[in-house]
């Protein structure tokens, strides 16, 4: 299991130095590894705009970006930093960095053993992931505003409708393009096998993004995803999310949740995922 890389002293709101000259070789040599894969296979699978956040924030091949150099970039265009925090972090703490437009990133990375496949965030899946589309003003204020609206959910057991909407949109959202449907969440965008699995496998069924479908339905964190919701531009995302979301809790606690791999008659179901692959795993478990 992969562990920070050191013990630096944490602040009263989460953060630390990301020490930067610390990082080895071998922990260069594994960012060059994950991001000359990813940077192969995203083209023609990932929005444009986060190609765009890709080179406007000069994120490269050549090792672990440093974040006082990042943020340079980051702040410019749109006015988010990045902070290093030693990994995940209280909800309240991770809302109130979000609302002030701070992107929590850990600073360890994986070890090469874990290439393909480590459940907690590591700063490739934070900043290869996350970052670019934090370039993207509307992205950019739909991050801010989800940030604010979890610092109004603490203390009304809604918690959990907010997970789901993270984990559907931010970590494994797709979008519909002229070109075609492509990722925008950063758990698939960090991931060689998740990003080949979102678009090409016949398993997973792909949804039209609805509010409260997405914050009604559970997810796996474990395993691909049985179902990806897609959005049709980051605007229709923000105006979403837009309004108070304190009726919208009420509301999904009369109707209950439902399971990954569920579809309902008013879905609009863009692909009926075979389910296969999902039916195997629990077969063999």
């Amino acid at each position: 299991m992969a562990v920070p890389r050191s013990a630096p002293e944490t602040r009263a709101d989460y953060t630390i130095d990301q020490d930067w000259e610390a990082y080895t070789d071998v922990e260069h040599g594994t960012w060059r590894t994950l991001f000359e894969r990813q940077a192969r296979l995203l083209p023609g699978r990932v929005t444009p705009e986060f190609l765009d956040g890709m080179e406007k924030l000069e994120i490269a091949a050549d090792g672990i970006p440093d974040f006082r150099r990042l943020n340079e970039m980051l702040h410019a265009a749109t006015g988010w930093t990045v902070v290093a925090v030693p990994g995940l972090v209280p909800d309240g703490i991770f809302f109130e960095h979000l609302a002030n437009r701070r992107f929590p990133s850990t600073c360890f990375i994986r070890t090469p053993e874990q290439m393909d496949y480590l459940q907690e965030p590591d700063i490739f899946h934070d900043v290869f992931g996350h970052v670019p589309l934090l370039v993207n003003p509307v992205f950019a204020d739909y991050m801010e505003a989800y940030g604010k609206g979890g610092l109004k959910a603490l203390g009304q057991d809604a918690l959990h409708y907010l997970a789901r909407l993270y984990w559907y949109t931010v970590e494994f959202g797709l979008i519909r393009t002229d070109e075609g449907m492509r990722i925008y969440g950063a758990g698939i965008v960090s991931s060689k096998g998740e990003s080949l699995f979102c678009l090409d496998a016949p398993d997973p069924n792909r949804v039209g993004f609805d509010l409260m479908r997405v914050m009604r339905t559970n997810y796996r964190i474990d395993d691909y995803q049985e179902t990806y919701f897609v959005i049709d531009s980051f605007q229709q995302l923000f105006d979403a999310t837009a309004p108070d979301f304190t009726p919208y809790y009420a509301q999904l606690r009369a109707l209950g949740d439902l399971e990954p791999g569920d579809l309902l008659p008013e879905d609009e179901v863009i692909t009926r995922g075979t389910g296969e692959y999902h039916a195997g795993r629990r077969a063999g478990a």
